[in-house]
């Protein structure tokens, strides 16, 4: 149990039956009354935020959140297969787990598997993956005045925006938490 008093950000609380992680906190000591805790919480499994105030000696449980590396290992239509490297043991998640988090991960790329009380809510991505550009248009020469981009298709199937300069067939370097395209490899 953790009071309210001890909040920091990061930590993970549970709330309501739900998990809560702390991206705010404020300590407020108004001149009349008691003094309070104000706060602004991410629930973990479904992404909201919501504003709570506390009482300083209210108490909370303390929400354990087990991340794990596994390494993802394919997908066979509705289910996505992962493995832990160190004991062997796999674990096959269903497709509203994953949500968007593999549309630009390869088979067999290291990924961190989120967990409360063993039970999956979130895979995170490598924070950076080089792909092979499948499908693009080619580019008009001398139009890169405007910072122009283009769409395109990488191996895993997903499209992103790239410069004029990159062409089908080159490897390229994404950041994918924001899908966003950062060098030629």
């Amino acid at each position: 149990m953790i009071s309210a008093g001890d909040f920091r950000n990061g930590v993970t609380i549970e709330l309501e039956g739900n998990v809560y992680q702390i991206i705010e906190f404020q300590h407020v000591k108004p001149g009349k009354g008691a003094a309070f805790v104000r706060t602004k919480l991410k629930n973990i499994k479904n992404g909201g935020v919501v504003e709570k105030t506390f009482r300083p000696t209210e108490k909370c449980p303390k929400a354990h959140i087990d991340r794990k590396d596994m390494q993802y290992l394919y997908s066979d239509g509705e289910l996505y297969n992962f493995m832990d490297v160190e004991t062997y043991d796999q674990i096959a998640l269903n497709a509203d787990v994953i949500g968007d988090s593999l549309k630009f991960v390869k088979e067999n790329e290291m990924c961190k598997i989120n967990s409360h009380n063993g039970n999956v809510f979130a895979v995170e991505p490598p924070l950076f993956v080089e792909l092979l550009i499948t499908e693009c248009e080619p580019g008009v020469k001398g139009d890169t005045a405007t910072g122009a981009t283009k769409p395109c298709t990488v191996e895993t199937g997903a499209t992103l925006n790239v410069p004029l300069f990159v062409n089908q067939g080159d490897t390229i370097k994404i950041d994918t938490r924001t899908g966003e395209y950062l060098s030629r490899v």
